[in-house]
């Protein structure tokens, strides 16, 4: 996989908890403040706002609110295998992208594997990350939209309350939407994808670590308890489609709301804004 446009903000600059609390959400959580990234792309409402909510430097989300009322939120979960050479930069413009069509989006960075990350840390940043949104995301639709390791981290969101480390948790998303997803993590483990990805993530292998897979593989939590739509390109080498297509039949047998939208193009296709695999996702969130 390659990384995406844009680099993390260097400048802070501390914003009224009044502020968010006008934009109705967010407001009270964690600790704000805007980017000034010029790579970063700006919104109507004039910029992306930063938000801590822990002491690393990964955990963070960037909020950006569209022009007007908002159709609904959608959370963005970067994709890279899990791993800390790829970051929030990849989720950017698919949020910039967003907002610009009137939905609220909130780009999540997570800890990684290589700096701090893996099973459990990797999941308990995307938990508390959904959880800034407990009580403020106003009317519309809450959607985890993840592309190929992030879609793994969306519909594992989904199902985290039913696990005892994070059955507390708050927010719950009313849709998943998985992008060239890693949806069948024992499959994925035995097919090396990404060059050992999965069994760096989860510690190792499924014989070893069977707890660990059991809490973190989609395939094994169906059904997620609410509609999960699987869009992955028919000429995808990184991400197999027979991925979306294993999670697919899985939810189904178990009764759960799962589909699949196959799209031209390959793994990065996804995250390009300009082409159709996108253009499909958009098509896709229209429709919820």
């Amino acid at each position: 996989m390659m990384r995406g446009p844009g680099a993390r903000p260097t400048r802070r600059t501390a914003l009224g908890l009044a502020a968010l609390s006008a934009g109705g959400l967010l407001g009270g959580c964690g600790r704000p403040s805007t980017p000034s990234d010029p790579s970063t792309p700006p919104t109507a409402e004039g910029g992306v706002e930063r938000i801590e909510y822990g002491s690393d430097a990964a955990q963070f989300v960037e909020l950006t609110r569209p022009r007007g009322a908002s159709r609904g939120t959608v959370v963005v979960l970067h994709g890279g295998f899990w791993l800390e050479a790829y970051d929030v930069s990849l989720a950017r413009p698919l949020a910039a992208d967003l907002a610009a069509r009137g939905w609220t989006a909130l780009a999540v960075e997570y800890r990684r594997v290589g700096g701090g990350g893996g099973y459990p840390a990797t999941l308990d940043d995307v938990s508390a990350a959904l959880d800034l949104l407990a009580g403020r995301t106003g009317a519309g639709p809450l959607v985890v939209l993840g592309h190929s390791a992030g879609g793994q981290l969306a519909v594992w969101a989904a199902t985290r309350r039913r696990l005892a480390r994070w059955r507390s948790a708050r927010v719950v998303p009313t849709h998943v939407v998985a992008q060239a997803g890693v949806l069948d993590l024992r499959a994925a483990a035995a097919e090396d994808l990404g060059g050992g990805a999965v069994r760096g993530f989860l510690g190792g292998s499924p014989g070893e670590r069977p707890a660990a897979y059991a809490a973190a593989d989609p395939r094994s939590l169906v059904p997620a308890g609410v509609p999960v739509v699987c869009v992955h390109g028919r000429d995808d080498a990184t991400v197999p489609i027979e991925q979306s297509r294993s999670y697919v039949r899985a939810a189904r047998a178990a009764g759960a709301g799962a589909s699949l939208v196959e799209v031209p193009g390959d793994h990065l296709d996804q995250v390009d804004t300009g082409s159709r695999a996108w253009a499909r996702t958009l098509a896709v969130l229209d429709d919820l």
